[in-house]
Formats: structure tokens, C-alpha cells, sequence
């Protein structure tokens, strides 16, 4: 393009004449720190190419240096893409459309504050060619991208892939008007499968209907979970698609007969890194995941929303945002574990640790008692509200089942080799009035917090489970959960679904079983009472999920089964078991959807 040509000279020109002007006026600053920044490849290149861009410092003194990377379009906001960490490699690119982007990379040193910063120009091309569809192959091999001319202004555009058997899915709309071509990521897929493609085009008065197109997908990587179906469904289901969070190996999507449509196809390598764990799928085919690094300082405890080729497009770590806790006079967190996810407002909540040595509270002299920090984030990952369970919650309680660290589910400890796993967050929910759930695997709690939609208190309105705040109306012999995963509230806002571990129940029984509960409560009078209390068959120890379907049929997940495997299954809504895929791994969580893209 001619402009953009003109535009990238024009940006050159004014660069070197800052270059000459500072130089003349003060020629100690070519003394001082600066950064370049390079792409792995050279500008321009088409929509969805992958670019590496390396933030290369000179003249640094002495300290350890930061990197942050944002990017926009021209003429919109920068947004953060990673935040200040010691990454001085970024891999991006835009998928949705072609145009020229701006790239940042500031560095600080952590030393002695000193900083510097560089900005890049980058032009994507558009894949479309004429007016036709392009579908082009992305570095994972069941995910494409199909690429649309450009549509007219107050219409929208989805694409349609279809299956030799049948099955139909449909990406999210696009809206059309922009100028530019529509793209799309397709994902989904089975391996190994032709499917026709066409993408829709709705008017407002009409659908229109684009050229069907096909393609065939290649086979996949042999070391997936293998995942086998225990109980076949009486019927074919809305929500289609199970998507695993599995441990020690890469997360994967299943659809119900459990064949892979999708994988997290980073490299797993858990003696260089550790722990990487799914923690939500969010809308429009993107996902949250955590890392926690057992060899690394807080700086490498790191929070990151991916896309459905894995490619990075949030990321910040605990250093970071304990900088910004410390300013706000609250304490700094560890590392984050068990909880990513998209609030619905936009703003990102993640869970946390907190340490702290306590004398004479937890056992004789000065004890590591391992807390929680819930972390509200805005967009780009700038802290606006925290809760922390050392200033709610009474560190006299113990936990119920003695949970100590280190031990298989625990995160890095920073303050000493072993300490008291005090709370043991596990989840942590909006719920449909504005305030918190967080679930508290050690006190065998689930706890509502006053958050207000970003406004509250933070302070506990009440506290479910034995010795909490609620009366159980039951004639169970022993209706509390214990060390319970995944509470969720329905959109009633009085009923509760969730996965009841049964630790302490099976301590006192050695035949108990794991159990899917559905309780209803009664806030004002603080009464609980069952909906649903199913008896799942077998026992898991830890992890879990807990899930309602549009059917009104629950999904439950036991995370760890004694051999090792999981299993999910589906109940209806006397408790019996109409559904189950077992996976030959462990598995933190497991989520039924509709589709790849709607969580």
C-alpha cells in the first residue's frame, strides 16, 4: 500500500531527526539504556502469521530488567499483551484483520528504575484475494483460518463447518463494515476428517450464503490422553463438545465419543517449567491458563489467556502484581493457583497465595501458614480490587484434614519449606447478584464475599459448610461436603451446584463415594436443603468439577480416581448416571459446551 509506505517513511524520518536532535543537545544520553526491537520476520506479512519480536537492551547498568509489550491499531488504544516480566521475547500477530500495527516494548531495570522504550511498525496483508474465500492452515494442525472479503456496513458474518455425518458447528458473528476482510479461527475438528465449509452472511433482512468450500484434517500427536466413552448417551445432546483441563499432559477437547477436536499444544515440559493448568475456557475460542513454576522466583508464577492456536494474548506474573499490591498497602501474593477467568464486566479475577510466619497460632512457635488473595484485574492486568483471607478470615481455625505443603496440589512456597495449607482456594465465582463465591478446599467452606460489582466490603455475608453459618435440613447422616471443588451458583441465585470430594466423610467410611450436590438455600433464614445429593459410584480424593446443563441434567468430574484416571459423568436430575467418557489421566476440571467457542 502506498500510504502505509509513506506513513512508515514518514515515522523513519522523524526518528533519525530525534536520533540527530538528542544527540547535539545532551550527548550523555547515548550513554544511557536503550532498546531496539526486531521481528522474526520482515514487514509486511499476511493476516495470522506468527512474528517473534525480541527487545534487545544496551548500556544497561547493573539490576535485573523488566520487559512489557503492548500493540494496537492504528488509530485505536494500545492494550497490554504482557506485562513488566524478565520475557524479552514476544510471539504475536492479528488474526482478525489486515492494517498497519504499532508495537511497544518498554524495559525497566528493577535495580534503579531506569527505563527505555522502542515502537515498532508492522503491516498484516489480507489472505483474501478477489472475492473469494481463503482457508489457510495455522501452526496447529486442527485449527484453520478462513479468511472473507470484506461485507457491508450493519451486517455480520459467522462461518459453518460440517462434518460427513452431520454435525454442524458455527463460529462466533463478526460484524461487517469496516473496510477490511473478515477471519476467522476454525477449530473443532476431528483429525483425520473432510469437512465442508461455508460462512453466512446475515443482512439484517436476509442470510446469505458464501461458496461451500472443504478441507481434510491431518492426524495429530499420539502422547493426547487417551479418553474412552464408559456410557454412552441416550441421546445426542446440545452441549457437545467436553473440553479436559488435564494434569501433566496437555489439555484437550473431546467430543462426546471422545475423540479429539482440540489440544493445548504447548510444550509441557514439567522439569523446566512446572505445573501448567487450564483453568476456564472463555468466549470467542479463548482460554485461561496458569503456570507455576516450582524452580522460579514470583517473577515466573505466571497468568495468561491464549487463543485456540496457544498463542499468548494476556500474560502477567506474581512479581508484577505485587508491585501494584504493596502499593495499594496490602501484601504481596506468591504465586497463582486454581482460578484464571473472565468476570462478566470485562475485568479478570485470578487466586493467589499469601504467606505468612504466625507464632503460637497454628502449632508451637512460628508456623508458614499458606493463605489466599483474590486478584481483580482490569483489562490490562492493572490491579483495582483484592481480597485477602489474612484480613477476613480467623488463622486460629485450622484445616479441617491437617492439609500441609508440599504436596502434589500445592503451589511454590516462598517463605519456607513446608508450611500449613490453611485455605486452599480452589474457585472462585461471580455470583448473579454481584458478590464472590470462593471455596475453600481446607476449611471445607464455600464463602460469599461482598465484592458488589467491584464496590463491596469484601466482607463475608456467610459461610456454607459444617460449622458455618447454615442449618442443613437433611435426614443424611452426613449432608456437609468436604474438601469440595467448583460451587456455582444458578442463575436463580439461591441454588448452589457442586463436586463434594468427600475427604472427611471417607475418612469415617471407607466405602463412601465422591457425591455431585445441587443445594438450595435460603439466605435470609440461613437454611440449606438438597436438590440433588447423587452418589457418583467412586471416590476422588481431589480435583473436580461441578456443572448444570441446558437439559437440566448435571456434569460432575472426578478429578483423581485411586488408579489415577478420571472419569466425567452426567446425571439426570434423580442422580442416575446417563453419561460417562473416562481419560486416562488426571484431570483439574472438565467443562461441557456447546462448541469450542462458548464457554
Amino acid at each position: 500500500m502506498n500510504w502505509t509506505n509513506a506513513f512508515l517513511n514518514q515515522q523513519r524520518r522523524i526518528r533519525f531527526s530525534i536520533k540527530l536532535f538528542t544527540i547535539g543537545a545532551m550527548p550523555c544520553v547515548a550513554f544511557a539504556m536503550s532498546v531496539a526491537l526486531d521481528p522474526s520476520t520482515p514487514s509486511p506479512a499476511p493476516v495470522g502469521t506468527i512474528i517473534t519480536w525480541t527487545a534487545t537492551v544496551s548500556a544497561a547498568k547493573p539490576g535485573t530488567l523488566w520487559y512489557r509489550f503492548r500493540a494496537h491499531g492504528i488509530g485505536q488504544n494500545f492494550r497490554v499483551i504482557r506485562d513488566y516480566g524478565p520475557d524479552n521475547k514476544l510471539d504475536w500477530t492479528e488474526s482478525d484483520r489486515e492494517g498497519l500495527y504499532e508495537i511497544e516494548a518498554d524495559v525497566r531495570n528493577t535495580g534503579n528504575g531506569e527505563t527505555a522504550r522502542v515502537r515498532a511498525y508492522f503491516e498484516m496483508q489480507s489472505l483474501v484475494q478477489g472475492d473469494k474465500p481463503v482457508i489457510t492452515p495455522t501452526s496447529h494442525p486442527l485449527v484453520f483460518l478462513y479468511s472473507a472479503p470484506a461485507c457491508s456496513a450493519g451486517g455480520r458474518m459467522r462461518v459453518q463447518f460440517k462434518s460427513p455425518d452431520g454435525q454442524i458447528q458455527n463460529t462466533p458473528y463478526k460484524a461487517c463494515g469496516s473496510g477490511y476482510s473478515l477471519n476467522f479461527y476454525l477449530a473443532g475438528f476431528r483429525a483425520q476428517t473432510p469437512y465442508s465449509v461455508k460462512h453466512t452472511m446475515d443482512t439484517g433482512s436476509e442470510f446469505r450464503d458464501g461458496p461451500v468450500m472443504s478441507l481434510t484434517t491431518p492426524s495429530v500427536r499420539g502422547d493426547l490422553v487417551t479418553q474412552t466413552v464408559l456410557q454412552s448417551p441416550p441421546t445426542t445432546f446440545l452441549d457437545g463438545i467436553l473440553l479436559k483441563a488435564t494434569i501433566a499432559t496437555n489439555p484437550l477437547a473431546t467430543d462426546l465419543n471422545g475423540n479429539v477436536v482440540w489440544y493445548y499444544p504447548g510444550n509441557l515440559d514439567f522439569s523446566q517449567v512446572g505445573p501448567f493448568v487450564l483453568t476456564r475456557p472463555d468466549r470467542d475460542g479463548y482460554f485461561w491458563g496458569i503456570i507455576e513454576n516450582l524452580a522460579g522466583d514470583q517473577s515466573q508464577q505466571i497468568v495468561r489467556q491464549f487463543d485456540l492456536t496457544g498463542r499468548t494474548v494476556l500474560e502477567t506474573n506474581a512479581a508484577r502484581v505485587s508491585e501494584q499490591l504493596i502499593a495499594m498497602g496490602k501484601r504481596p501474593i506468591g504465586a497463582f493457583h486454581h482460578e484464571a477467568r473472565r468476570l462478566p464486566d470485562g475485568k479478570v479475577l485470578v487466586l493467589a497465595t499469601v504467606e505468612q510466619i504466625l507464632t503460637e497460632v497454628q502449632g508451637p512457635g512460628a508456623v508458614d501458614v499458606l493463605g489466599d488473595m483474590i486478584v481483580i484485574m482490569d483489562h490490562n492486568l492493572q490491579v483495582v480490587w483484592a481480597w485477602d483471607t489474612f484480613d477476613h478470615l480467623d488463622p486460629a481455625r485450622m484445616a479441617t484434614a491437617g492439609d500441609k505443603c508440599p504436596f502434589g496440589g500445592c503451589p511454590p512456597l516462598f517463605r519456607a519449606s513446608s508450611a500449613t495449607d490453611w485455605t486452599h482456594g480452589n474457585s472462585v465465582e461471580q455470583t448473579p447478584d454481584g458478590h464472590l463465591l470462593f471455596s475453600s478446599r481446607s476449611q471445607d467452606w464455600v464463602i460469599k464475599i461482598d465484592y458488589g460489582n467491584g464496590d463491596g466490603s469484601g466482607g463475608v455475608m456467610w459461610r456454607l459448610g459444617k460449622d458455618g453459618d447454615f442449618h442443613f435440613d437433611s435426614d443424611d447422616s452426613y449432608p456437609w461436603f468436604s474438601h469440595q471443588h467448583d460451587p456455582r451458583f444458578l442463575l436463580d441465585n439461591s441454588t448452589i451446584v457442586l463436586f463434594d470430594n468427600s475427604n472427611l466423610r471417607r475418612a469415617s467410611d471407607p466405602n463412601a463415594n465422591s457425591r455431585g450436590q445441587v443445594i438450595y438455600l435460603d439466605e435470609r433464614n440461613r437454611v440449606a436443603n438438597f436438590v440433588l445429593n447423587a452418589d457418583l459410584g467412586s471416590y476422588s480424593a481431589a480435583l473436580g468439577s461441578a456443572q448444570r446443563l441446558p437439559n437440566g441434567n448435571y456434569d460432575f468430574g472426578l478429578g483423581l480416581l485411586p488408579d489415577g484416571t478420571s472419569v466425567t459423568i452426567e446425571v439426570d436430575s434423580s442422580g442416575q448416571s446417563v453419561y460417562a467418557l473416562g481419560g486416562a489421566a488426571p484431570e483439574y476440571r472438565s467443562f461441557r459446551m456447546r462448541d469450542i467457542y462458548t464457554p
